[in-house]
């Protein structure tokens, strides 16, 4: 779970009110390389795939559940931009993170086929992002976690960085407990 909703996150340090338009653009392009390299690239003598799937305890996701968790936020934080820029404060449905873990089998998909997804995704975000008029960043949507309330289009996408940065925290926590460092 991503501790901050606005302000600094006292967890990883992001600072929301920072981050501009331009440079979540440029931090969503960065995704791709900063995930790429824990889901395919391990250390000597180790066996990857068991590691990234590997959770250091019943309760916290694994290096690849996290990944995948992060490919679809980013694919649905784009879905409630575009909604947030063209409906008048729609009203946004909950993603189902949890469920999707199971349901969508999070630690069974291929690792390098989850970095590609996520760079796309990342690269579609970051192009929406580029679309959007200066007059749109103040426009609402009803937010749904972890209570609705009422968000603007900038904080969705420096939300969205908030995400993909904070999880990168996660990914390295859960790697150097499943390898016993």
């Amino acid at each position: 779970m991503v501790p901050a909703y606005d302000g600094t996150c006292a967890e990883c340090g992001y600072v929301y009110e920072t981050v501009s338009p331009s440079d979540a653009a440029v931090a969503m392009r960065s995704f791709a390389r900063r995930y790429r390299a824990p889901l395919t690239r391990g250390l000597p003598d180790e066996d990857l795939d068991d590691i990234v799937r590997r959770r250091p305890a019943p309760d916290v996701w694994s290096a690849l559940e996290y990944a995948c968790h992060v490919r679809d936020v980013f694919l649905v934080q784009r879905e409630r931009l575009v909604r947030t820029l063209v409906e008048n404060a729609p009203v946004l449905e909950p993603m189902g993170r949890e469920e999707r873990v199971v349901d969508d089998r999070y630690n069974e998909q291929d690792r390098e086929v989850v970095a590609d997804q996520l760079a796309a995704n990342a690269e579609a975000m970051a192009k929406t992002i580029e679309g959007v008029n200066a007059d749109q960043w103040t426009r609402v949507a009803i937010y749904p976690y972890p209570q609705p309330t009422e968000r603007t289009a900038v904080w969705l996408v420096r939300h969205t960085v908030h995400e993909g940065t904070h999880h990168l925290l996660d990914i390295g926590r859960v790697l150097r407990q499943v390898r016993g460092r």
